[in-house]
Formats: C-alpha cells, sequence, structure tokens
C-alpha cells in the first residue's frame, strides 16, 4: 500500500508539474520577480528613512542637552563670580550628568549613522541589481516573443500547427469526396452507356436513335436551302418543284447507304 500511494503522489506530481508548465508564461513569471524586487526595494529605501529619522531626533536630542550643559557652564561661572561656590557646585553637578546622556546619545547617533550608511549602500545596490534586472527582463521578453512568433510561422508553414492541421485535415475530406462523387459519376455514365441502366428520364439515346435525329436535321437543312434558292430564282412554283425534286434526289441517294439495317439472328 504504501509503494502504491509513493506511485500515485509521483504521478500526481508530475502531472501537476507538466500542467504548470503548459500554463506558465515566462514573460509574467520575470514581471511578477521583477514587482517583487521593486517591493523588496521599496522596504529598504522605508528603512533607510526611518533611521535616518532616528539619527535625526537624536541630532535634536543631542543640540537641546549640549546647549543644556553649556547654559549649567555659563551659571556655575557666574554664581562661583558672585561667591555662591555651593550653586557653582551644583550647576556642574547637573552639567556632570548632561555630559552623561550625551555621552550615551552620541553613541547611539553613531551606531545609527552607521546604519543608514549601510542601509543608503545596500539600497543603491539593490537599485542597480533591479535596473541591470529590468533591462534582461525586457531583453528575454523581446527574444521569447520573438521566438514564439517565429514558431508559429514555421509551424503554419510546416502544417504542424493545431490550425493548420484542421485545415489540412477539411481540405483532404473535400478531395476524397470530391474523388469519390467523381468517380460515382463516371461509374454512372459508363453503366448508362452500356445499358446496364435505364435512364428514366428519357434523355439518354442509343446510337441508332441517335443516327436518325442526325440524318432527319441533316435534311430538313437540305430542303430549307433548295426552297431559299427556289425563292431566288423567281417564283413560288419553281422554287416548290425544286424543292420536291431535291428532297426526292437526296432520299434516292441516302436510302442505300443510311437506311440502318437489321439482321436477325
Amino acid at each position: 500500500m504504501s509503494g502504491v500511494m509513493k506511485r500515485m503522489g509521483m504521478i500526481f506530481r508530475a502531472k501537476a508539474n507538466k500542467a504548470l508548465d503548459r500554463a506558465e508564461d515566462p514573460r509574467e513569471t520575470l514581471d511578477y520577480s521583477y514587482q517583487k524586487q521593486l517591493e523588496l526595494l521599496q522596504k529598504v529605501r522605508r528603512g533607510v528613512a526611518d533611521v535616518a529619522t532616528s539619527r535625526k531626533r537624536l541630532e535634536l536630542q543631542l543640540n537641546q542637552l549640549q546647549k543644556k550643559s553649556s547654559d549649567l557652564e555659563g551659571q556655575g561661572r557666574k554664581a562661583l563670580a558672585l561667591g555662591r561656590e555651593d550653586l557653582a557646585r551644583e550647576a556642574l553637578s547637573r552639567r556632570a550628568a548632561l555630559q552623561g546622556q550625551i555621552t550615551d546619545l552620541e553613541t547611539q547617533h553613531q551606531t545609527l549613522q552607521g546604519e543608514e550608511e549601510k542601509l543608503t549602500l545596500a539600497a543603491q545596490r539593490l537599485q542597480a541589481k533591479v535596473d541591470a534586472f529590468r533591462t534582461k527582463k525586457e531583453t528575454i521578453k523581446a527574444t521569447y516573443t520573438a521566438a514564439q512568433a517565429q514558431t508559429r510561422i514555421a509551424e503554419s508553414f510546416s502544417g504542424i500547427s493545431e490550425e493548420m492541421s484542421d485545415v489540412g485535415v477539411a481540405i483532404q475530406r473535400a478531395e476524397d469526396k470530391t474523388a469519390q462523387l467523381q468517380a460515382r459519376s463516371g461509374a454512372i455514365d459508363e453503366l448508362l452507356a452500356s445499358g446496364a441502366l435505364d435512364d428514366q428520364s428519357g434523355l439518354q439515346k442509343d446510337d441508332i436513335q441517335l443516327e436518325l435525329d442526325r440524318l432527319s436535321g441533316g435534311s430538313d437543312v437540305e430542303l430549307e436551302l433548295q426552297r431559299m434558292k427556289a425563292e431566288l430564282a423567281g417564283g413560288p412554283s419553281g422554287g416548290q418543284q425544286a424543292i420536291e425534286g431535291g428532297a426526292q434526289g437526296e432520299q434516292d441517294r441516302q436510302q442505300p447507304e443510311d437506311t440502318p439495317r437489321f439482321e436477325k439472328n
């Protein structure tokens, strides 16, 4: 059972990986990575701004404490000048306490200033990397798009693309149906000509009927020609006799040669 479950898990992961590979667009992946880098750069910049704000606050506190220390020193000098040694000693004691605070704030200020410099340098380096990645991203996207277009064009010319394959199959089916209809039409014509099939429309004629129709058509033409000659010669009576004579002579000439002969088997 354990082996079956492992095998099913492997098959599922393989199919999922294949489906994800088909659905993945490298251009979208590059854009997503670039967006994440921009978000990281923004966070680093906010960190630099926060450190700079803290440093500036410490600087303000230091300035205030240093000013107060100077004031205490001046007050001590004035008290000593007036003979108030006790007040001068108190002023110097307070100044000494402030000096300790000033020292601590200066240490923190130096630490924050170092952190700010590090973050600023990191932000600059990250900005350079993001700019380089953006250039490379656009280059890769352009190359991928061009390769994709070239592949589609090549597939279209070679006929292996899905759309062209469908068109090719449709053309092949049309050609097969056309050839089948042409073969069927030719076979029916041969059967009608051989007499194996009867023409129910009455349009199909045998060889004897075609010959008789040809002779009849030729005689009509000859009679019409004789009549026109007679009319041109000068009279309907002479023309009628010429036509009748010509028709009789034509029938005498064609009778022995054109009359079909039927023999008894």
